[in-house]
C-alpha cells in the first residue's frame, strides 16, 4: 500500500467515522428499537476517537513524507452538463489542526454528555445530532472545494437549530431555534453565491485549482481584483452570520437555550469559528481585495466593542460567556484582515479549547462562587471598573441602556432576517395544509 493511499484512507475515515455512528444510531431508531444510553454514548465516543487517531496518523504520514498538503479525490457525486460535483478533501497545515481540534472536542462533549444528560428524555437524540454536527464540521474543515464546504456548512446550521430547540416542551427554545435557523438561512446565501460565482468565473470551485501555488497561508488566485472582492464580500456576509458578528449578532445569546454541552461545542468552540476558518482558507482572495480586508477589520473591531459593552451587563453566565466568545472571534477576524493568519489559527484553537472548558464548568463555577461568597460573608468585588472611570455619568447611563438592549440588534434581526424567513415558512405550511385537505376530499 502506497503512502498516498494510506493517508487518503486515514483522512477519509476521519469524516466517515462520525457519519457511521450517526447512521447506526439513526437506523436503530428508524426500526423502532431503543438503545441503551451507555451503548449510544460509547458508539459516539468511539467514532470521534477514531477521528482523532486518523487525524494524527495522517499528519504524521505527511510529515514523514515531507509534504505540505494532500488532496484526496473520492469521486463525483453527480454531474449536469459541464458541471460536476466532485467530492474532494484537502489535508494541509490549516485543515489538519482544526480537524484534530474538532474530533477531540466532540469526543470530550460526548463523554461529558453521557453523564450530564443521564436519563434525559432526549439523550439519544442529542448523541445522534452531535454525530451529524461533528461530520458537518469535519466536512467544512477537510473540504477540497467550496461545494463540499457548503454541504458541511448546511449540516452544521441544521444541527445548530435543532439543538437550540432541544427542550421542545418549552416555547422559548423553539422560538430561539427558529431565530437561529432564520439567520443561518439568510447568511448561508453568501456561501452558496460564492460557489456559484466561482464556478462561473474560474470554471471550478476546487481550492487546489482556484488558490494557486504554495502551502497555506501562501498562494495566489487566478481571479482578478474585482472578482476576488465580490467573492470575499459574499464570504464575509456568510461568516458574519455564522460567527455572530455585528450586525447579525443578536441570535447568539438566544442560542443559549440549548443544553450546556451543545452551547459549549457550538457557540464556544467550533460552529462560531467556522466563519473565521472559511476566511482563513480564502486568504489569497483576501490578499487580492484590500476593500474586503479593510471591511473585515472594521466588522471585527465593531463587534469586539459591542460584545465587550453588552457582555458587562449580562446576569446569566452562559450569555456572558457567549458575548466573551463573540469578542474573541471578532479579534480573530481582525487578525485575519490584517494578514496574521498563523496567529489567527493559534488564537482560534486556544480560544475554542478554553471556552469549551468554561461552558462545561459554568454550573460548577456558579456553585463554587456562591460557596466563596458565603465563606467570606459578603459579595465579591466587581472587576473591570476602569472603563466607567473614563466616562461622565450621563454617558455611562446611555451606554448602560444601550447594552441592556443589546445594541438593538434583536430588532434589526427580526425585521431583516427572522420575519421574512418565518413568513415564507408559514406560507408553505398553509399551502401544505390546503393540499392535504384537498387530497382528503375536504373543501
Amino acid at each position: 500500500m502506497t503512502l498516498d493511499l494510506l493517508a487518503s484512507l486515514l483522512a477519509t475515515s476521519v469524516v466517515a467515522a462520525p457519519l457511521a455512528a450517526f447512521a447506526m444510531l439513526g437506523l436503530v431508531r428508524l426500526f423502532g428499537r431503543s438503545t441503551m444510553e451507555r451503548w449510544s454514548s460509547r458508539l459516539v465516543a468511539a467514532g470521534f476517537g477514531l477521528g482523532v487517531v486518523g487525524t494524527v496518523a495522517t499528519a504524521l504520514l505527511l510529515y514523514v513524507d515531507g509534504r505540505d498538503a494532500l488532496v484526496v479525490h473520492l469521486g463525483t457525486w453527480f454531474s449536469a452538463g459541464d458541471y460536476a460535483f466532485r467530492v474532494t478533501l484537502l489535508l494541509d497545515r490549516l485543515s489538519l489542526p482544526f480537524m484534530f481540534l474538532a474530533t477531540v472536542l466532540c469526543g470530550t462533549i460526548a463523554a461529558f454528555s453521557a453523564r450530564y444528560l443521564h436519563r434525559e428524555a432526549g439523550h439519544r437524540r442529542f448523541m445522534t445530532l452531535l454525530c451529524l454536527f461533528g461530520a458537518g464540521v469535519l466536512l467544512v474543515t477537510s473540504a477540497g472545494s467550496f461545494d463540499v464546504a457548503y454541504a458541511g456548512w448546511e449540516l452544521v446550521g441544521l444541527t445548530s437549530a435543532l439543538l437550540v430547540a432541544f427542550f421542545h416542551e418549552r416555547e422559548a427554545p423553539l422560538v430561539h431555534g427558529l431565530w437561529t435557523f432564520a439567520v443561518y438561512r439568510v447568511c448561508d446565501v453568501g456561501l452558496l453565491l460564492t460557489a456559484i460565482l466561482i464556478h462561473s468565473w474560474a470554471g471550478t470551485a476546487e481550492y487546489g485549482e482556484l488558490l494557486l501555488g504554495g502551502a497555506w497561508p501562501g498562494g495566489s488566485t487566478s481571479l482578478g481584483a474585482t472578482k476576488a472582492t465580490a467573492v470575499c464580500l459574499l464570504l464575509l456576509f456568510a461568516a458574519v452570520g455564522k460567527s455572530a458578528q455585528v450586525p447579525l449578532s443578536g441570535w447568539l445569546p438566544r442560542a443559549m437555550e440549548g443544553p450546556t454541552p451543545s452551547s459549549a461545542i457550538f457557540y464556544g468552540a467550533l460552529s462560531v469559528h467556522l466563519g473565521a476558518y472559511v476566511l482563513l482558507r480564502a486568504g489569497p482572495l483576501l490578499d487580492q481585495s484590500p476593500l474586503a480586508s479593510s471591511l473585515l477589520v472594521a466588522v471585527g473591531l465593531a463587534t469586539a466593542l459591542h460584545a465587550t459593552l453588552v457582555g458587562r451587563v449580562q446576569t446569566d453566565v452562559k450569555c456572558a460567556l457567549a458575548y466573551a466568545s463573540m469578542t474573541q472571534v471578532a479579534i480573530i477576524f481582525v487578525e485575519i484582515g490584517l494578514g496574521f493568519r498563523f496567529l489567527a489559527l493559534v488564537h482560534l484553537m486556544a480560544h475554542a479549547a478554553l471556552r469549551t472548558l468554561q461552558f462545561l464548568r459554568a454550573p460548577s463555577f456558579l456553585h463554587e462562587h456562591h460557596q466563596l461568597e458565603s465563606a467570606m460573608g459578603h459579595h465579591l468585588a466587581r472587576t473591570g471598573r476602569h472603563f466607567e472611570r473614563l466616562l461622565p455619568e450621563r454617558s455611562q447611563r446611555w451606554l448602560y441602556r444601550l447594552a441592556l438592549e443589546r445594541g438593538y440588534h434583536d430588532t434589526l434581526l427580526e425585521v431583516w432576517c427572522v420575519r421574512p424567513v418565518l413568513g415564507v415558512l408559514r406560507w408553505l405550511d398553509r399551502r401544505e395544509h390546503a393540499l392535504v385537505r384537498w387530497l382528503g376530499g375536504r373543501a
